[in-house]
């Protein structure tokens, strides 16, 4: 959960700015966005084999 606390003499511009920082930092927007319709386990777990092939080969090239 994030929490923001409005420092004083800051405009609610600035404290808005900074929330925004602070959510897309935590990866609350990415998972809503990934969370936002039904995935099949089955792609679940193509998209993790996919994610650790590119990650594998990234390793053995550098």
């Amino acid at each position: 959960m994030v929490k923001l606390t409005v420092r004083d003499k800051e405009s609610i511009q600035e404290a808005v700015r900074r929330f925004r920082k602070l959510v897309e930092r935590s990866g609350i927007k990415k998972e809503m966005r990934r969370k936002e319709y039904y995935e099949k386990p089955s792609e679940t777990r193509r998209r993790a084999r996919l994610r650790s092939e590119r990650r594998a080969r990234r390793s053995f090239i550098a």
